[in-house]
């Protein structure tokens, strides 16, 4: 009959009580995105449960891309003196996300605000006659 060796210091109902397999593990996947065109503008919606506007960057690079960047890290802390931990948890999380944006963005009036969980980006579109401005006509020499 085979024995069981364990090395671990704690008895097997300890082990039982304190092994990760019954904890649901949280997985490193991107959040949801949501992308809305109107007449007047595109609205990207990114589910941010938890997060504050001070954990997100939005930016336009020279590429004409939106980039949404969030960086959050957190530290679960118990100030109980008379105890000592046997499981400490901290979590980190990342994301970046880049879309090229449409050639009739309006770049100077982008805006973003969080709501109820979720950040809100607004990309107005140019107007007909602004866009026209742009357009240059080459002559064929």
């Amino acid at each position: 009959m085979p024995v069981r060796r364990s090395q671990n210091w704690l008895p097997d109902v300890f082990n039982d009580l304190f092994d990760t397999n019954w904890m649901v593990r949280t997985s490193a996947t991107a959040p949801a995105i949501n992308v809305i065109e109107t007449k007047e503008e595109y609205k990207v919606e990114v589910a941010a449960p938890g997060m504050v506007k001070e954990d997100f960057s939005i930016k336009v690079d020279d590429e004409n891309q939106l980039i949404v960047s969030m960086e959050k890290k957190q530290d679960h802390k118990e100030e109980n003196k008379e105890s000592r931990y046997l499981r400490r948890e901290f979590s980190y999380t990342k994301f970046q996300q880049t879309m090229l944006l449409p050639d009739n963005t309006d770049k100077d009036k982008i805006e973003a605000q969080m709501d109820k969980g979720v950040l809100i980006v607004h990309l107005p579109k140019k107007n007909p006659e602004e866009q026209k401005k742009l357009e240059k006509l080459i002559e064929i020499k």
